[in-house]
């Protein structure tokens, strides 16, 4: 009889033992994958210095780009350059007050659009031009943009007609100043269309579509002063 009361406390023990093992194990476990939710939660946070960027406002073309962006920021560039240097030759050439008035505006314009696609293009970790070169300023050898033939690309003067245009006098730099912005502008209204089909980010569309408007609304000002020199 004390034999079995004997066995029975062993099966007690072992019993409780076991329980007591699986208990700790459990609590083990459980403060095991508290801690770990812990950290996922933690991981899952954006960090504050990744908040910071993403919030400080100091990308001045944000969201996503793609290569039409790119392109047009590159090419845009040098063919604002070009317009706001036929605009300068306006003063003391230009007879017309409204050639002059006009080349003033572009000029008004396009310096700070030039401005703030450069920042595009350093925000983007972007060159200024593709090649290392400024991007269609070089046709000296092939045809003007003007009324000897030929068209530059995207509209852009050759070297011939800029040394015309800059000799030309009174009512002769009037014509061939307007001329020659109808197919600079042509050509910006081509890129800017381009841009607003291929383009992804939206402030570079926006910045196209101010190209088309504004450059459209003078190339018919350009043809209607053409019309009465």
């Amino acid at each position: 009889m004390s034999s079995i009361k004997h066995a029975a406390r062993r099966s007690l023990k072992r019993r409780l033992a076991v329980a007591g093992a699986i208990t700790a194990t459990a609590l083990l476990l459980a403060a095991c994958g508290s801690d770990d939710m812990d950290g996922m939660n933690h991981r899952s946070e954006p960090s504050p210095t990744a908040s910071k960027k993403a919030g400080d406002g100091a990308d001045p073309a944000p969201g996503a780009f793609n290569d039409a962006d790119v392109a047009f920021a590159q090419g845009m560039i040098p063919h604002h350059q070009q317009a706001v240097e036929m605009s300068e030759l306006a003063d003391g050439r230009a007879s017309d007050a409204e050639i002059t008035a006009l080349a003033a505006e572009i000029e008004k314009a396009q310096d700070p659009e030039i401005t703030t696609m450069r920042s595009w293009l350093t925000a983007w970790g972007e060159p200024e031009s593709a090649d290392g070169s400024m991007p269609g300023m070089d046709h000296g050898s092939g045809g003007g943009s003007g009324e000897d033939g030929g068209s530059g690309a995207a509209g852009m003067m050759s070297d011939q007609d800029m040394r015309d245009l800059t000799t030309a006098k009174g009512a002769d730099f009037d014509k061939k100043f307007a001329r020659l912005m109808i197919a600079h502008h042509d050509g910006a209204v081509a890129m800017a269309q381009d841009e607003r089909k291929n383009g992804e980010n939206a402030t570079a569309k926006k910045l196209a579509a101010d190209v088309i408007k504004a450059q459209t609304a003078e190339i018919e000002q350009l043809n209607t002063i053409l019309d009465r020199l």
